[in-house]
């Protein structure tokens, strides 16, 4: 992952658990003050949303430990595709160009151009070089892309 994406996942954990968590609390206390729980369905709603977020809390917590960032600099082989390439390809078929950048599952975001690395096209890129024609498989069949650049950033 790269360490924007780390970024912003920890400030994701810091949001849901100092501004969303005491929300879920304050309506839990709320809903336990109008009486009896047994019927309540104020209550059962802010406890449902309560197991919810900490279930967020924790799944977003267990990729932070796991993740591993990746600084550009480092990465070795500039000239193919490899996690955070960023890559300038053109469709073969209609020529249609596009850009978008390799990044990590839960760095994702298509409006920004990132794809995760287990796409079918980032996976057809992978260990390509500027030229190379890419056949990639995806739901509604075969997609060509020329390779025409390669950068990091």
């Amino acid at each position: 992952m790269s360490q924007e994406g780390y970024d912003k996942l920890r400030a994701q954990i810091k949001q849901l658990e100092e501004v969303e968590r005491p929300e879920v609390i304050r309506q839990i206390a709320e809903a336990r003050e109008k009486g009896d729980l047994s019927e309540n369905a104020e209550y059962d709603a802010a406890k449902e949303a309560q197991g919810k977020l900490e279930t967020k809390i924790a799944e977003l917590k267990g990729v932070l430990a796991n993740a591993k960032i990746l600084d550009p600099s480092k990465l070795t082989k500039t000239d193919e595709v490899q996690i955070l390439s960023k890559v300038e390809l053109k469709n073969v078929d209609n020529g249609m160009k596009v850009t978008y950048t390799i990044v990590s599952e839960g760095e994702a975001n298509l409006r920004e151009g990132k794809i995760s690395i287990k796409t079918p096209i980032a996976q057809g890129l992978l260990g390509k070089k500027v030229g190379d024609i890419a056949e990639v498989t995806v739901p509604r069949g075969v997609m060509k892309f020329e390779i025409m650049s390669i950068s990091f950033g």
